[in-house]
């Protein structure tokens, strides 16, 4: 290769490598992970509460070249606009002790779905649907809306009710009681079969307030009623339709750029 060959592959390397940052800035990705503690009802209908771990993943945006879904560049809180991001629970296992002798124990399960959303200045309505990818292989959702405030500082607060629902499976699994559980000598509680529905409505009240460009602090507290079949599970009757929780976590936002 002759001198000034070589002297072209160099000069077209270079323009590319310096160019390779300006490319970029058209890829981006923005997203947060959350992790806390949270109070919650040992299981759905118990009077009794157990503290755990909480988290979750907040999708804000992607940009890839002619893509874009969100604004990676956007509000990292009620973002808006209409999207679809993951949606993900985990159901803590439920024993067959105390209360629930005789119960077969149900396995802790992990939900895996979509979530439907759109998001105005002022309120925001969404839609959840996720199936048991692990434990009860069930169908399950939520269907809810959201007041909500922005102060000049950051802060958001938002409130509004919420539904769950869930197919008979779902259903069949936290608030049904087998003929073999019954017959169990250490069962009280009678047979009890339902069908699929909304299980559930309430009110959740939450807040996020941030620290600086990368993090926050997440709360929110939530009142939900078992209604209709499940709110007269004997399952719920010897505990309590009344569902309390509440729960605190560190919010980390990430805006990669690629």
């Amino acid at each position: 290769m002759t001198a000034s060959r070589r002297l072209t592959l160099a000069t077209a390397i270079a323009i590319a490598t310096f160019a390779l940052p300006v490319q970029a800035q058209d890829r981006a990705l923005s997203f947060s992970l959350t992790g806390g503690a949270k109070v919650s009802p040992k299981y759905f209908g118990s009077s009794d509460f157990r503290v755990g771990p909480s988290g979750g993943i907040g999708f804000n945006g992607l940009s890839f070249g002619s893509v874009q879904i969100g604004d990676p560049d956007g509000p990292t809180q009620f973002a808006p606009g209409a999207a679809l991001r993951g949606a993900f629970r985990f159901i803590p296992k439920r024993k067959g002790t105390k209360e629930l002798a005789g119960m077969e124990d149900v396995k802790a399960s992990l939900e895996v779905g979509l979530r439907a959303h759109y998001t105005d200045e002022f309120w925001h309505v969404f839609a959840d649907l996720r199936y048991g990818v692990i434990g009860h292989k069930a169908i399950a959702g939520e269907v809810g809306a959201d007041v909500i405030w922005r102060a000049p500082s950051g802060l958001v607060l938002h409130g509004g009710p919420r539904a769950e629902f869930g197919n008979s499976r779902f259903n069949r699994t936290y608030f049904g009681v087998t003929a073999a559980e019954a017959a169990d000598p250490g069962n009280t509680l009678n047979p009890y079969t339902l069908s699929g529905g909304f299980h559930s409505v309430g009110l959740e009240i939450g807040a996020y307030q941030p620290l600086n460009a990368d993090w926050g602090i997440t709360g929110a507290v939530r009142y939900d009623r078992l209604r209709g079949d499940a709110g007269r599970s004997p399952i719920v009757i010897q505990g309590s339709r009344n569902q309390l929780s509440a729960e605190i976590g560190l919010t980390r936002h990430f805006n990669l750029r690629f």
